[in-house]
């Protein structure tokens, strides 16, 4: 199902309103020339962004909007990863950076250093939540618990009909074929979350801990996300887990997951933003770090979501100017309603609310 369902009405409009200014004569924001506008403002000049590969479809559609009011402004944002998102920013070849998770203890410091006077900013813009996707000939609403999830990537679990599988769905035919797992072979913030998830729900099966590198045995990898829905595609008896908008983009097969409630939710913008809206903020100050509780039982609550950051300085920036503007855009109401269509989930308007003001400290 795709997620245009939600905040549908009215998006065109919005997004119009929120960029109509942007070639007026209004007096531009410090550091730059351009016009202030309804979702933000357009400043001359170029910005040069990477990370994060699952919000690349998202910061094609912004950088798309954006650019088409705001003539002056030239944005390039590559899908290298959150890792290499990350290290671009630290080492100054990236304005902001794309990532899947916020900044760890220890890169801290080093991005703090690149904000003369200021600090990195950990800002959540994209909910991307993370579809198990899967290709099996004649299974359709195929429904997984933590637990044998974990059996499945640990390769615990190696046939599609194991008794840990069939259990979870009274009355499929499943087949004595051999599960092929695929994972991210790149860094990736999208394998961060996901083995998160079930090291935090699946303790007993999940033996791996989470990081951005896939540490599992076994099974197939590739890279980024495209990569990974492009194998399974083409994999059969095959299953990973990749961002629901890749998943729709190549019409995969999305399974159900049983949450803390123990309900076996489907993957909706609407059960994404449900998790998000009960996730708590650690970080301090303008810092939005999140900590999502992937156990959630909170009634239709879908517990695989990841938050994509944008890792910004929140003053000290040569391009603090247009880099506000932008991020201004991408967090207004309008910004995050031209995300539904591409399978992502608006930001639950709780959180909109702090990032936009966070956004609009910078300096």
């Amino acid at each position: 199902m795709k997620l245009q369902r939600y905040y549908v009405a009215g998006i065109a409009l919005t997004a119009t309103l929120g960029l109509a200014a942007c070639g007026s004569d209004n007096e531009a924001p410090a550091g730059g020339t351009g016009a202030s506008t309804a979702a933000g403002s357009c400043v001359a000049g170029d910005l040069t962004a990477q990370g994060s590969s699952a919000q690349k479809n998202a910061m094609d559609e912004w950088i798309k909007a954006y650019q088409g009011q705001c003539a002056d402004t030239k944005i390039g944002y590559e899908g290298t990863g959150s890792g290499a998102g990350i290290q671009a920013f630290i080492a100054g070849t990236a304005d902001f950076a794309g990532s899947d998770s916020a900044l760890k203890e220890e890169e801290q410091p080093q991005a703090d250093a690149k904000c003369a006077g200021g600090q990195a900013l950990n800002l959540p813009m994209v909910i991307g939540p993370i579809a198990v996707v899967y290709n099996l000939d004649g299974i359709d609403g195929l429904q997984l618990s933590a637990s044998t999830l974990a059996k499945i990537f640990s390769g615990k679990v190696t046939k599609w009909n194991d008794p840990a599988i069939a259990g979870e769905n009274s009355g499929a035919k499943l087949p004595d074929t051999t599960i092929a797992t695929v994972h991210r072979s790149d860094e990736s913030g999208t394998t961060d979350n996901f083995t998160k998830y079930l090291s935090k729900t699946a303790e007993a099966d999940w033996t791996f801990g989470n990081a951005k590198a896939w540490k599992a045995p076994g099974g197939t990898g590739a890279a980024k996300s495209d990569g990974v829905a492009s194998q399974v595609k083409s994999t059969a008896a095959s299953i990973s887990y990749v961002e629901l908008s890749f998943a729709e983009n190549s019409d995969l097969q999305k399974a159900k997951i049983k949450n803390g409630a123990g309900e076996y939710t489907e993957l909706t913008g609407d059960s994404a933003g449900k998790t998000i809206a009960g996730a708590k903020i650690e970080g301090t100050g303008d810092d939005l770090k999140l900590a999502i509780d992937y156990a959630t039982t909170e009634a239709g609550a879908y517990p695989i979501v990841l938050v994509t950051y944008e890792i910004a300085c929140s003053k000290g920036s040569a391009k603090a100017a247009a880099i506000k503007g932008f991020l201004t855009y991408t967090a207004s109401t309008g910004g995050q309603s031209a995300l539904a269509e591409l399978g992502y989930a608006p930001l639950p308007e709780s959180l909109r609310s702090k990032v936009e003001a966070s956004v609009a400290k910078i300096s």
